[in-house]
């Protein structure tokens, strides 16, 4: 007869996630998550599979805990402004506490972006493909810009987030509003 669980699997993964996002994936051991999680290795592996099974679960963690801002964006109207206050917002986010800082996902893309690990790429792409068809809709309310432009600015925008990310990870919070306010200059 299998034994009850005696821990919250929704709770110990979001304590990997922040450890891994304070971390990364291949600096965060097996002791160290298990002492953060409060569980032993049995139960990592019984629960999912092994660490890379866990980090999966962490990253859909983060991918849950950041959807609200992302409907917030995608339920937006103002186009190019909704585009700036999503930045605006996912930095406000990246500098909630001293532990976390970027963006889990494109830290994540960073870590990974030499590896064959195809679910992380997956994951990342699906992401990465999401924010940019979401950036393409705001473009599109400028009724001036072609779709060329509107392409062209979506792919520097993508990048632009990407940057911000990981320099949210060591600028300061005003390093980080200068950036976002000249990124908009430039559109």
């Amino acid at each position: 007869m299998a034994r009850k669980k005696e821990y919250n699997e929704d709770e110990v993964v979001e304590k990997a996630m922040r450890l891994f996002w304070q971390n990364g994936y291949e600096s965060t051991s097996m002791q160290m998550l298990e002492k953060e999680m409060g569980i032993n290795k049995f139960s990592i592996y019984s629960s999912f599979g092994n660490k890379h099974g866990l980090f999966i679960e962490s990253i859909k963690c983060y991918k849950s805990k950041i959807r609200e801002m992302f409907e917030n964006f995608k339920n937006a109207s103002n186009g190019i402004e909704d585009i700036k206050q999503f930045f605006n917002d996912s930095v406000s986010s990246s500098f909630k506490t001293d532990e976390q800082k970027g963006c889990l996902v494109t830290n994540t893309y960073n870590e990974f972006s030499e590896t064959d690990d195809l679910i992380i790429k997956e994951e990342m792409t699906s992401f990465m493909d999401n924010l940019k068809t979401l950036f393409i809709e705001k473009l599109k309310m400028d009724p001036s810009k072609d779709e060329e432009t509107v392409l062209k600015q979506a792919n520097y925008l993508v990048l632009a987030k990407h940057g911000l990310a990981a320099a949210a990870r060591v600028n300061s919070k005003k390093e980080i509003e200068d950036y976002i306010e000249l990124t908009f200059k430039n559109l």
